[in-house]
């Protein structure tokens, strides 16, 4: 596996793979990898001849400072997975590589995406995540491209970006890998401490509840449900959203047409955790 530092050895290595004709898939990350991260390769091997994964824990995508401190940093770890992973080449850039004229997001219009749920909570977030993926995407040149559906609102504003920009990458959502408790695969899973993280699987449990009360009773009476089982927890509700799959935004009522999904951030201390399940 090629562990590529800078943009030229990168842009090299690319341009070599595509002048033999391969088609590249590309899933980047912000490393401490788990195995909801290999799922993202393990279905970019499938539909390509070469693998690209990146490493880089992008400053201007998180709110708090401390959580950015925080974050944690595992290479060595990382670039082993990967090689197992049969991932091809690895991006490693500092951040001067992706951002030479400093800290600076571009200023991007989702059509409304950006203002749902995380949007709220996290402002300027998702400038974050769209300059550093379309800088990345310019730069790696992939075919396609791997998104994990546990951030199911970045995915649909990566999806968003891509209709924008009108660059040629297809994007690819892939299932949420979950632990034996269900309890959704997260890099800050390891911050929990062991009681936390026995009781995490309030999440997953809320959600998989909520997908039977959606066909029998009221959104407001599920919103009611939930927030009292949190209450009765040691979990922090940030918010619980119903949502339409598309739009993202809030549902008032039920429209057969549509395809919903419900959405749960949480917070173990100072650890956030989300989740999210599509409602049938």
């Amino acid at each position: 596996m090629k562990v590529l530092k800078s943009k030229k050895t990168l842009i090299d290595y690319v341009e070599r793979q595509r002048e033999m004709g391969k088609k590249i898939g590309f899933a980047p990350t912000m490393g401490a990898l788990h195995r909801g991260h290999l799922s993202l390769y393990k279905a970019a091997k499938k539909e390509n001849d070469e693998v690209i994964s990146s490493i880089f824990v992008n400053p201007t995508q998180f709110n708090n400072p401390d959580d950015f401190q925080k974050y944690p940093k595992t290479l060595e770890k990382d670039l082993e997975l990967l090689e197992k992973a049969g991932v091809d080449a690895v991006y490693v850039p500092n951040v001067e590589e992706m951002y030479p004229d400093g800290l600076n997001s571009k200023k991007y219009d989702f059509d409304g995406l950006e203002n749902e749920m995380e949007g709220k909570y996290r402002p300027g977030h998702f400038d974050g995540v769209g300059t550093i993926v379309e800088e990345l995407f310019r730069q790696v040149q992939p075919h396609n491209a791997y998104f994990g559906e546990k951030d199911y609102q970045q995915l649909a504003i990566i999806k968003k970006m891509i209709e924008k920009t009108k660059l040629p990458v297809k994007i690819h959502g892939v299932p949420t890998l979950r632990e034996e408790d269900g309890l959704a695969m997260s890099s800050r899973n390891v911050r929990l401490t062991e009681t936390q993280r026995k009781e995490a699987t309030i999440i997953y449990e809320t959600l998989t509840k909520v997908k039977e009360w959606f066909k029998v009773i009221s959104l407001e009476e599920i919103k009611q449900k939930v927030t009292d089982i949190f209450r009765n927890s040691n979990f922090e509700l940030e918010y619980f959203v119903i949502a339409d799959e598309e739009t993202l935004k809030e549902a008032n009522a039920i429209d057969e047409d549509k395809k919903y999904r419900a959405f749960i951030v949480a917070y173990a201390d100072t650890v956030r955790l989300i989740d999210n399940m599509h409602l049938g």
